[in-house]
């Protein structure tokens, strides 16, 4: 049981930590509360774990993830769209039920 990180978000976050001057570290995951479907994602640059995060790691990035959001995000998928529609981070979410035209809320 995890959250996967595809060769594509490895890259972004890569470029995204390089645009922060961070060494170390990767990108923070989480559901909130809002959006379209009732539950939204949230991102952010991270550089430390937090007590009772969950860590996935994958060729020197790190994915932090807190207990309460990775209920909704376990088995997750996240890749990174960089085509004409420049989307950004994507979730490939299995435990969605229903999502918003725009992909970044669900509901669950």
């Amino acid at each position: 049981m995890a959250i996967e990180i595809t060769d594509r978000a490895v890259d972004a976050i890569k470029k995204l930590r390089e645009k922060e001057g961070i060494d170390a570290g990767g990108l923070r995951v989480g559901v909130k509360g809002g959006g379209c479907s009732g539950l939204s994602y949230n991102l952010g640059v991270e550089t430390e774990i937090r007590k009772g995060d969950k860590v996935f790691e994958r060729e020197d990035v790190q994915l932090f993830c807190d207990l309460k959001s990775y209920i909704y995000l376990n088995n997750t998928v996240l890749d990174f769209d960089d085509g004409l529609t420049g989307k950004g981070f994507a979730f490939m979410n299995p435990n969605a039920k229903n999502t918003c035209g725009c992909g970044e809320s669900f509901a669950a």
